[in-house]
């Protein structure tokens, strides 16, 4: 097997309009992804051992704006790049730090919020807003967005503005998926998870997906995932560390097709 993956951790929450926690994340996801009720196997027969990844730890966080330069210290352009966080802020400063090595891609976002409002309770910054400051600084490509299920009028007229195809839950069909063109970054948000699946989010939003759903979506992307983060899990809310195995499980699938589809 050829290849490594940057890793990198992010606690961060100053964003979180709703409830805190999310900061405490990285080290649950490590716990349970080193878990020995598990394997380090992905389901494409890859073994995502440790050493598959150059980890960079785990960051406190004191300014926002430093998520970017420590993304961009951790950046290596040839080999791609995880990162755990935290709320869905970070998103925004660590594809910048991205867009500035690899430049605009196609972005796939999964989550039950589009994530575009202008602002949020005045932050421009939010964990509601990552996604309009990524699309008015033409940072991606194209944005894809599936399992939505919380638009607006705002939110709606901002994806018609950015141009955003979103597949919103209830129009959801696991065999009609979006394809991709390029190399592409993904944004996987816990809550795009119906909270039967994964409780441990600050926004419980049902109606989601089921977690086989989110891992067909993973596995059938066929473009090199050049970067990719995973949110929004809370450890406060979680039983039994059931979304904590969940996060990890994805974090090994999300690896094993960043290996598979490695140029």
């Amino acid at each position: 097997m050829e290849g490594k993956i940057t890793l990198q951790g992010i606690l961060f929450d100053e964003k979180s309009s709703f409830l805190r926690g999310p900061a405490m994340a990285p080290p649950e996801i490590r716990a349970a992804y080193h878990s020995s009720s598990a394997n380090y196997f992905a389901e494409n027969g890859i073994e995502i051992s440790p050493d598959v990844f150059e980890d960079k730890g785990d960051f406190k966080i004191d300014q926002y704006l430093d998520i970017e330069s420590i993304t961009s210290t951790n950046l290596n352009k040839y080999i791609p790049i995880l990162t755990l966080g935290g709320d869905h802020s970070i998103s925004y400063p660590v594809f910048k730090a991205f867009h500035n090595v690899h430049g605009p891609v196609e972005v796939l976002h999964i989550d039950a919020h589009g994530d575009l409002y202008d602002n949020f309770d005045g932050d421009k910054y939010s964990h509601a807003c990552p996604f309009a400051r990524i699309m008015e600084e033409k940072l991606a490509k194209r944005l894809v967005q599936i399992g939505i299920r919380t638009l607006n009028t705002h939110q709606r007229e901002q994806a018609k503005k950015f141009g955003v195809e979103i597949t919103e839950m209830k129009d959801f069909d696991p065999h009609h998926l979006t394809e991709f063109t390029g190399p592409i970054y993904l944004s996987v948000d816990m809550d795009a998870l119906d909270p039967a699946y994964a409780p441990g989010v600050s926004h419980q939003e049902p109606g989601g997906l089921n977690t086989r759903d989110l891992l067909h979506i993973i596995q059938s992307i066929k473009v090199p995932i050049l970067g990719a983060d995973i949110v929004e899990y809370n450890p406060k809310r979680d039983l039994n560390k059931m979304t904590a195995m969940v996060a990890a499980k994805i974090l090994r699938e999300i690896a094993g097709v960043m290996l598979r589809n490695q140029n």
